[in-house]
């Protein structure tokens, strides 16, 4: 069976970290929040609750890609991603065979959203760039498993994992 990469995408708040992790476990395929790809510049900015312009995101999203070209031949693996316009989809599945590249989309709606970012701990997005990401959100079509995240994150990854199959 050839290696697979699963991007997760959402907004803020819509559990990626929390639902790659879980998919993680369940499908034995390692996981990696895009997070840690941020330059310290972008985390400087979101942090102060300035949202990210496209020129902020090149570095960012190309760092993302050359990660999955180097180890998409080697193994599957789950990467949790904003990729919130279809620009960023493409750069990010760049030089990727296309059969080999699995977007799950996550999606709810505002006001559950912006709870979740206000009650989490330790993390440099501000709900304020909530409403930010809707604006920027364009709603993927292709190649794509969209997931509504009004349930517990078990029964999101069970959901995905029924589309997958």
């Amino acid at each position: 069976m050839k290696n697979k990469i699963y991007y997760i995408m959402g907004v803020s708040g819509s559990g990626k970290t929390t639902v790659g992790k879980l998919l993680s476990q369940r499908l034995d395929i390692p996981f990696y929040d895009s997070d840690e790809f941020h330059p310290d510049a972008n985390i400087k900015k979101m942090s102060e609750g300035t949202p990210l312009t496209d020129e902020d995101r090149q570095p960012w999203l190309h760092a993302i890609q050359a990660f999955a070209q180097k180890e998409l031949p080697t193994q599957s693996l789950i990467i949790a991603t904003s990729a919130l316009k279809e620009a960023y989809r493409h750069i990010l599945d760049k030089n990727l065979p296309k059969d080999q590249v699995q977007w799950i989309f996550l999606y709810g709606n505002y006001q559950l959203l912006y709870q979740r970012i206000k009650d989490r701990q330790d993390h440099f997005m501000p709900e304020s760039l909530l409403q930010s990401q809707f604006d920027t959100l364009e709603v993927p079509h292709r190649n794509v498993i969209a997931v509504e995240v009004n349930k517990t994150p078990q029964l999101i990854v069970d959901e995905i994992i029924r589309k997958l199959s």
